[in-house]
């Protein structure tokens, strides 16, 4: 594996955890959305992760053959966990039965999801800064 492939490995997750954090900040800014109807409340997201081959890059990744690379979103995906109706007579978007509903989103999940993908996220910084730094000290070695 050379170096740029290193770079092309942390940059692709570095990329997927900021999308992560995305779908994360989302769900959390839309916990206590209340809705009048099933179809209109905000149901939770999630990304899918999956694995980028080194095949898949385009970049001669032939020597190897599937030999992991990185990873890549294949896309976000709705969450299909029951809503949270309460029954809010006096709210005003309440239904005629007098009912509220609230997303699906459990906070407690998304906080731990949150500070997984940021420690990931930080994690793949510290891989770019010290291929960068075995980079400068093998220029250094020529001098």
């Amino acid at each position: 594996m050379s170096i740029n492939a290193i770079f092309d490995v942390a940059g692709s997750a570095m990329s997927a955890q900021s999308i992560r954090l995305n779908t994360v900040a989302s769900n959390l800014a839309n916990a206590q959305t209340a809705s009048s109807s099933i179809g209109q409340t905000f149901r939770a997201r999630h990304p899918v992760f999956a694995p980028l081959y080194q095949d898949q890059l385009g970049a001669g990744g032939t020597a190897q053959g599937d030999a992991q690379a990185g990873v890549q979103v294949l896309g976000i995906v709705e969450s299909d966990a029951p809503l949270q109706p309460r029954y809010e007579p006096h709210h005003p978007l309440a239904d005629a039965q007098g009912y509220v509903y609230y997303p699906n989103v459990n906070v407690v999940e998304e906080m731990a999801d949150m500070i997984s993908a940021s420690r990931s996220f930080q994690i793949n910084v510290q891989v770019v800064e010290a291929a960068k730094t075995l980079a400068q000290r093998v220029l250094a070695l020529g001098q």
